[in-house]
């Protein structure tokens, strides 16, 4: 495996080394010899998908730069499980309409969808998502909102923000418009109309704003707390009157009535308000590195926001970071987690292997967006990275492409799991397509690849032909499954004139000594150069193009009725060279 230090003299092009460096001077300027501190935020508000592990993996690859280098590092992932339950998304199966009743609970009070094994509905969707963490080798510390708010861990920051309640109403009030002049008279709270639109807070809201207003306010005033009611459980709460001396506080509940006077000194069924929250925990997490999406370069939206919070209100400092471009999918637009149905990352380690998915994140500056594919694209992608490992075994490779290779095959606790025997993913997936996965079938055939070098156990090819069998089962259309004939196709074998009769005489009469996967590539496109009086490995001309397409084409129509399949050289050694010499009408 090479080194990550053998890229660092590449910083420029080495996006990780280069943030490593700003966050170890930065740790060092703010909190000499204490742990360096990077942070990440995750809503269990439904599916976290691809887009959100980006909010995970920019800090942890930083994190694990700076590891390798010797310093102490602790990565939050702080689960956001104590935000509102805002909608009932799409596409989560066990739930229906009646969750709209839940809407302003907090996640954690939220039945977990049916059949789930989880408690609740933060729980449940957290679960997935832990999971996968594992798999990609993420080191980081949990931290469960629900767990710290109601244990009052941050109750004097709660008193701190309600004693200076003016100064965070006066910098929201920056970015708040079409102020109404008899509210303020009155000190009011003003309408919530800001520079940002619904996009950005949708947008937003899948990277931890949860939806949340920045406020709760009536007659009595702003206050940037919102207790959960002690009724209905739901935060559709205003804050009626509050004594900063006794820390007494009233509240009545809109969505049930329900009045309660509480001492907040004491109480601890509520929270801060989003954009109040996040920096606070900068400050009293002393997080110096934390990306952000894109839609909070917004004025009004949180991090923006939230500078100025943690600087005027809690005397601490913004995080250091990247805003983080948006993920796709192939064929797919940019992903919300307003939508149901997206996929996550469970969804593709299921057809990827995990080292591929964390080069997809290493590769990448955080600023640039790209696609994970879920389609084709997924051979040509491990292509990629078949040929990006044999220049680092033989020394080719460029110092950035070695360091994102390194990050994406081990951490520093060490190499993650690999496959023993890496086939070419599109030839493995070949192979699940024509046997359906029957276990047999395919190690004849994964044996047969390298005569010289015989696979000798599936358990070689894995858990890359594990990935490759679930592409194939659970992202290819069934009319696009390979269905090898039964029956040879008479008419067609009938119709063929003497020039096709003669390339199928010699692909059959190659069959024995070409009976490799090397073997049978020169096979096939040799044939349509030795009817053309050519020798086997002579270069192709545009002519000789069209005609190895339209042998192919037979070929396929032979074997499987279409015009296209999987590359041919694998299709005939999954067939069997006697099933081939039948369908072929030997």
């Amino acid at each position: 495996m090479p080194t990550v230090a053998q890229s660092q003299s590449s910083t420029e092009t080495d996006w990780v080394s280069r943030f490593a460096d700003e966050v170890i001077a930065e740790s060092e300027r703010r909190a000499p010899g204490k742990p360096v501190v990077v942070a990440s935020g995750l809503s269990p508000s439904g599916p976290i998908h691809l887009g959100n592990l980006r909010e995970v993996m920019t800090p942890h690859l930083v994190a694990d730069e700076i590891r390798r280098r010797g310093y102490t590092v602790r990565h939050l992932i702080s689960w956001d499980d104590y935000d509102r339950y805002r909608k009932v998304p799409n596409g989560v199966p066990g739930i229906d309409e009646s969750w709209a009743e839940h809407i302003g609970k907090p996640l954690t009070s939220v039945p977990a969808p049916a059949g789930s094994a989880y408690p609740n509905w933060a729980e449940h969707f957290k679960a997935a998502m832990t999971a996968a963490l594992d798999e990609l080798g993420v080191e980081y510390d949990p931290i469960s909102q629900t767990e710290q708010y109601l244990a009052g861990t941050y109750r004097e920051q709660i008193l701190h923000a309600m004693r200076h309640r003016a100064d965070i109403d006066a910098i929201l009030d920056r970015y708040r418009t079409k102020k109404d002049p008899a509210a303020a008279g009155k000190g009011g709270r003003k309408p919530q109309q800001k520079k940002v639109d619904e996009a950005e807070l949708e947008a937003e809201a899948g990277s931890g704003a949860a939806g949340e207003d920045d406020g709760s306010g009536g007659s009595a005033g702003y206050f940037p707390y919102k207790p959960y009611c002690g009724n209905c459980e739901k935060d559709l709460t205003t804050v009626t009157s509050y004594d900063d001396g006794t820390t007494e506080l009233n509240y009545t509940c809109t969505a049930c009535g329900f009045a309660e006077t509480v001492r907040l000194s004491e109480f601890n069924r509520g929270k801060l308000v989003w954009k109040v929250d996040w920096p606070m925990r900068w400050a009293y997490e002393g997080v110096i590195f934390e990306p952000s999406g894109v839609d909070h370069s917004s004025p009004g939206s949180s991090f923006v926001v939230g500078g100025q919070i943690v600087r005027e209100v809690f005397d601490g400092v913004q995080p250091i970071g990247p805003m983080y471009a948006f993920v796709g999918i192939s064929g797919m637009a940019k992903m919300s987690s307003s939508k149901g149905g997206v996929p996550t990352p469970a969804d593709a380690l299921k057809i990827m292997e995990a080292p591929l998915l964390r080069w997809l994140y290493a590769r990448r500056k955080p600023n640039q967006s790209f696609k994970i594919a879920f389609d084709q694209e997924i051979q040509r992608l491990y292509d990629e990275w078949d040929s990006l490992a044999r220049k680092v075994a033989d020394g080719t490779v460029l110092p950035a492409d070695a360091a994102a290779y390194g990050r994406a095959v081990g951490t520093a606790a060490g190499a993650l799991p690999s496959t023993p025997r890496p086939l070419p993913y599109r030839t493995l997936a070949s192979v699940a397509d024509i046997t359906a996965g029957a276990e047999d079938q395919t190690l004849r055939i994964l044996s047969e690849l390298d005569p010289a070098n015989p696979l000798t156990s599936l358990d070689e090819a894995r858990p890359r032909l594990d990935r490759a069998e679930s592409w194939i089962t659970t992202q290819v259309p069934a009319e696009a499954r390979t269905i090898v004939r039964d029956e040879p196709d008479k008419e067609l074998l009938g119709s063929l004139d003497d020039e096709g009769r003669e390339s199928l005489r010699l692909l059959l009469e190659g069959l024995d000594t070409h009976w490799s996967l090397d073997g049978l590539t020169t096979l096939v496109y040799g044939v349509p150069k030795v009817l053309a009086g050519l020798e086997p490995d002579a270069k192709p001309t545009p002519e000789l193009k069209t005609a190895q397409r339209s042998f192919f084409a037979l070929l396929y129509r032979l074997l499987v009725s279409r015009d296209t399949g999987p590359r041919l050289p694998t299709l005939l050694l999954a067939v069997g060279a006697d099933r081939v010499r039948r369908l072929l009408g030997a």
